[in-house]
């Protein structure tokens, strides 16, 4: 067993007692300011969700999903990070799917695994199922965020309701695209 201290670092501590002090509530990593490199909460350095999604030439799906937290969450929250079918998703029938935003919704709505049933089941285009999670269901659960997602044709959908999201995709041979607002 590792002792708690291990995990602390007086960088990220100094950080939450100034998301305390300066607005009393949870931020994410895309939320207004939040997003901005000038955040008085973390001025220096990035910290959030990053995803990856894949398509091999051999057909197979893949989805990886890591995250910074949230700052000032509360005592005990897990996220939808290591939630499969919340955080990410992968079914080779289908898609693959990372998620990040308000991850208490992800989780309710299980938001990477409704993309691939919508597709599979309701027979939605990649696009069609994207849209229909983030900017519909999530929004009624009181969510904010978004996801990306490859399906098993190499078709890629990148939506978000939130202020912005940091994103980019590429194929072999082509030059990368990378995007932060619409």
């Amino acid at each position: 067993m590792v002792e708690p201290d291990f995990f602390f670092t007086q960088e990220r501590f100094d950080q939450l007692h100034r998301a305390q002090a300066e607005h009393g509530r949870v931020l994410l990593d895309h939320d207004g300011a939040a997003a901005l490199h000038d955040d008085p909460i973390d001025p220096d350095r990035k910290f959030g969700t990053v995803g990856a999604v894949a398509l091999d030439a051999a057909g197979n799906l893949a989805a990886a999903t890591s995250t910074g937290g949230m700052t000032n969450k509360q005592a005990g929250r897990i996220g939808d990070t290591p939630i499969v079918g919340a955080g990410c998703y992968a079914n080779n029938a289908t898609v693959a799917v990372s998620t990040t935003g308000t991850g208490e919704t992800f989780m309710r709505g299980v938001s990477a695994y409704d993309v691939s049933a919508l597709m599979e089941y309701a027979g939605l285009s990649l696009q069609q199922a994207t849209d229909k999670v983030v900017m519909e269901k999530l929004l009624q659960l009181g969510g904010s965020g978004g996801l990306i997602a490859v399906d098993r044709h190499g078709n890629i959908a990148l939506p978000f309701n939130s202020e912005g999201m940091y994103r980019g995709f590429g194929y072999v041979g082509d030059a990368p695209s990378v995007g932060i607002y619409r």
